[in-house]
């Protein structure tokens, strides 16, 4: 569970804390979304362009390290080599996505390599107390999000 406020992930498996690891979140003016994101793709590096989700020309980062997609829109957790380190854990200066600490070409022993390296596809990975809405059920697989009775009513689907 990412809690934005405290700028932390607690790293659970089937219940048992692994890790509390510092993270980055969205700022004030691009906050992350609440709500439950699934995992729907990794990528050991990709490319972040601001122009590809309304941002213009704030950001092209041609080696984003550990990449890991929550949602259709643009979310992501992924590592930061470019941030001051004192941002993880103490501030939230992203674009909207949960940024873990990395090196440029991305570490295994860096708090972003130890976490794609104990992710799935299909995983969860929860945010809470961020200043945005929570993310809708059709951005993503973001059904988890919808009480049963808005899910059985179909509503998931419109």
């Amino acid at each position: 569970m990412v809690d934005a406020a405290e700028h932390t992930m607690r790293v659970r498996r089937d219940g048992e804390l692994l890790a509390t690891v510092p993270v980055t979140a969205g700022a004030r003016k691009t906050p992350t979304y609440n709500g439950r994101m699934v995992i729907t793709e990794m990528l050991e590096v990709t490319r972040m362009n601001g122009r590809t989700v309304g941002f213009g020309g704030e950001y092209d980062i041609p080696d984003v390290p550990h990449a890991i997609r929550l949602t259709g829109s643009g979310t992501f957790l992924h590592g930061n080599y470019w941030a001051d380190t004192g941002v993880f854990g103490g501030s939230n200066v992203s674009h909207g996505c949960v940024g873990l600490r990395d090196v440029k070409g991305g570490g295994a022993d860096t708090p972003a390599g130890w976490f794609f390296d104990r992710s799935l596809v299909g995983d969860v990975v929860e945010v809470v107390n961020s200043q945005d809405r929570t993310v809708a059920p059709d951005n993503g697989l973001g059904g988890w999000n919808m009480n049963w009775t808005k899910w059985k009513a179909g509503t998931a689907v419109k």
